[in-house]
């Protein structure tokens, strides 16, 4: 859980940036927003494959593109 400690001589805003970026380091919102609905296993691991498969495309695109080289 994040918190932090904020002096008398410190300025509201910059505890409340501070604050903030502790949360997106820790991924709390991610979380939240994951955890919000119910989601089935399957719905789950469909999600899952279809970036992998995603991911394994953009690779593959890559490494075709650079093997051409000049021409």
């Amino acid at each position: 859980m994040a918190h932090i400690i904020v002096d008398d001589s410190e300025n509201l805003e910059k505890a409340i940036k501070r604050f903030k970026r502790m949360v997106e380091k820790e991924g709390i919102i991610r979380e939240w927003k994951k955890r919000e609905y119910y989601e089935k296993p399957s719905t789950i691991l469909n999600r899952k494959n279809k970036t992998l498969q995603r991911k394994l495309m953009k690779k593959n695109r890559k490494t075709r593109d650079t093997s051409h080289g000049s021409y």
